[in-house]
């Protein structure tokens, strides 16, 4: 069938979902109360198939929207009676969602009687009834000590109409109850566009061409993957890669690998996690669709060509999964509170890097990660106005990986987000939280050298207007910092400590955990820098020139990192050959 469709109508109805996902996306950012959502942008959009296949995700966030499918085969297995003008929520992470903070609200769309596409928006939340004031609980034992209110795709709209009991329930227990509803008609309303908009292209171009654009528009998405996969050479791969040591973990971190398999012949990639630790007491586990999500990130990341995200590509990628373990299929009741999150990261990272094994042009070096106090939960009691307030911040970023073509984004963020969030505006988060910012500016020297540059750490200085501030966080990268690959070195490790505003007495405080920031006080907070990609004495030198005169490189880290000679601000080409020679011979 897909041989005999349109080419041309397949681009227009392509292009014309992927319009529904980009409105549905604005619809949603610009409605939501919480600066989580609408300043920093934690959330996603997506339509399914009627058989829970994902077909349009627009800019959806890996981690959120790559294992979508399984969010849609919750709802049909376990309502029998979905009918036009439902809405269901969900957000149990044994089943197919990330972890209980992202709120998931699927709405079938109905065309001519038939129930043909799910939409599908996943918010990540600013309180979610954990028993901390926090939507990343690390350091959970197990679900109950998480304490979240779960619904396991549960109706919540019945007729267009919200069931009150739901409400209520949600309403009872997730702190600034307000702000929860609305981000929640926010999220019912940016489905409710994705059902008016597919009924309107239904009208236009008629049913049975959806459903043919759907069968065609997979069957060409697989032939482009299997096309870039019949490029590579055949191999298999190995990827590793250390989460730090957490409570919970051993004492030499969270060891993890995965055995990447390229079948050119065939036309596929299989990624096996399997062999990994089993579920860990603490709140790191990932889920289903979070271990197929950082993987299938992962995998496109390492593949030069732009290939579609959807169930097409997606077809030609087997991601092996193991039940109870950590980077796996979780059991009740181990915690998943950070599964979008620390070993997610980490699991973008080791397969994105082992592509690089195979040649240069390929894979991607380790981006960085971590819940840095500039990128934490806040709460507390404005003193302002005596509200209670609870948010994820996000005013510092991470540094992103260099990839064979281009230097690492500093405002990256974390890997499994794939550069897709945003930066918090300084103004206003100081507008309606009782913080303020003294400082946000890039760390010189931070990303990792090589031929592509890693992206810079930011250091964050945050003091609380208030009498006191909340800060729930967790540092990565402390002890195994991003790596760079083919010669590329690594990025810097994450530093945090808090001082006192007027003697300036510094004070460690722990790499995880809860930390009341008092009047006074004040947290510098820097995050790690992302890994290198290449020989960095290949770099071009005026490449390093530009670091330099834009403060990202100092003249002794050129020289010591690059084989770069920068004198009285200019670039002494003699010196630079003859340096990078001998550091060449030598080393």
């Amino acid at each position: 069938m897909s041989r005999e469709f349109d080419p041309v109508k397949l681009s227009v109805l392509a292009n014309a979902f992927d319009g529904i996902v980009r409105e549905m996306t604005n619809g949603l950012l610009r409605s939501a109360r919480s600066s989580v959502i609408n300043t920093a942008r934690d959330f996603s959009c997506a339509v399914l198939t009627a058989n829970n296949q994902l077909l349009a995700a627009a800019e959806g966030v890996p981690v959120h929207v790559f294992g979508a499918g399984p969010l849609g085969e919750d709802m049909i297995r376990l309502h029998d009676d979905i009918r036009e003008g439902d809405a269901f929520l969900h957000n149990d992470p044994y089943m197919g969602n990330s972890h209980a903070a992202d709120h998931v609200i699927l709405v079938p769309i109905f065309l001519g009687g038939r129930h043909l596409f799910t939409a599908v928006t996943k918010a990540h939340q600013a309180d979610c009834g954990n028993s901390l004031p926090t939507t990343f609980f690390a350091t959970a034992r197990d679900v109950y000590e998480e304490g979240a209110l779960i619904f396991p795709c549960v109706r919540v709209q019945r007729d267009f109409t919200d069931i009150d009991d739901i409400i209520r329930m949600c309403r009872s227990r997730i702190r600034v109850p307000d702000q929860w509803y609305g981000d929640y008609l926010a999220s019912v309303g940016a489905s409710r566009i994705a059902e008016r908009r597919i009924q309107e292209l239904a009208d236009k171009f008629g049913i049975e061409d959806l459903t043919e654009f759907v069968d065609a528009w997979f069957d060409y998405s697989e032939r482009l993957t299997a096309q870039a996969i019949e490029t590579l050479p055949a191999c298999e791969l190995q990827g590793t890669s250390t989460h730090d040591p957490f409570p919970g973990t051993p004492d030499d971190g969270v060891k993890l690998q995965g055995t990447i398999r390229v079948i050119p012949d065939e036309g596929k990639i299989s990624i096996d996690l399997r062999d990994n630790p089993d579920n860990l007491p603490n709140g790191l586990n990932l889920t289903r669709a979070t271990a197929t999500g950082a993987a299938l990130a992962g995998i496109l990341s390492g593949i030069p060509e732009n290939l579609p995200s959807n169930a097409g590509t997606f077809r030609r990628i087997e991601v092996l999964l193991r039940d109870g373990c950590a980077v796996g299929v979780p059991q009740h009741p181990f915690s998943c509170s950070s599964g979008t999150t620390n070993l997610a990261d980490r699991v973008v990272n080791l397969v994105q890097s082992a592509f690089s094994q195979i040649d240069d042009g390929y894979g991607a070096a380790e981006g960085a990660a971590g819940q840095a106090p500039a990128k934490s939960v806040i709460s507390g009691v404005d003193d302002r106005n005596g509200n209670p307030y609870v948010n994820q911040i996000l005013v510092g970023g991470v540094g992103g990986p260099a990839t064979p073509f281009v230097d690492g984004w500093p405002t990256y963020q974390r890997p499994v987000c794939g550069a897709l969030l945003y930066h918090d505006s300084v103004e206003v988060d100081e507008q309606r939280y009782p913080i303020l910012i003294r400082e946000r500016a890039l760390v010189p020297d931070s990303g990792g050298a090589g031929r592509q540059r890693g992206g810079l750490a930011t250091r964050v200085t945050l003091e609380p207007t208030a009498d006191f501030v909340t800060l729930t966080y967790g540092m990565e990268g402390k002890f195994n910092p991003p790596k760079g690959v083919r010669g590329g070195a690594g990025g810097a490790e994450p530093a945090t400590w808090v001082e006192d505003a007027v003697t300036g007495q510094r004070r460690e405080i722990p790499v995880v955990g809860r930390y009341d920031l008092l009047r006074g006080e004040k947290v510098v907070s820097i995050t790690p820098g992302g890994g290198g990609y290449g020989d960095p004495y290949e770099r071009d030198t005026t490449a390093v020139l530009d670091d330099f005169r834009e403060g990202r490189v100092s003249a002794e880290a050129a020289l010591s990192a690059y084989g770069v000679v920068i004198t009285g601000g200019e670039l002494d080409e003699h010196s630079t050959t003859s340096t990078r020679e001998r550091l060449t011979t030598t080393r």
